[in-house]
């Protein structure tokens, strides 16, 4: 199976208010590092639709769109701010 972890998307700035730290994600691998590392809370149903995302992206499975959106789904639900940039 081959695994692509560079595929970039539009990016989102993920702001994380308990620590003021920033993150830019643009890639599935920027991503799921942010969801495992950095994320708040692990259990929330977008975290986890998210994560697939991540591997599903990775895998050729989903778009790199659909892995964005998910993203700023997972981020409203944990309260993460999220700004999304469109280029």
């Amino acid at each position: 199976m081959k695994i692509d972890m560079s595929t970039e998307f539009d990016q989102v700035i993920l702001i994380f208010e308990d620590t003021g730290r920033r993150l830019i994600v643009r890639t599935p691998l920027e991503a799921a590092n942010a969801l495992i590392k950095e994320w708040p809370s692990d259990d929330g149903e977008e975290f986890l639709t998210a994560v697939k995302a991540c591997l599903d992206v990775m895998t050729g499975k989903a778009s790199s769109k659909e892995l964005r959106s998910a993203i700023l789904r997972a981020a409203n639900e944990a309260g993460v701010a999220a700004v999304a940039i469109i280029h």
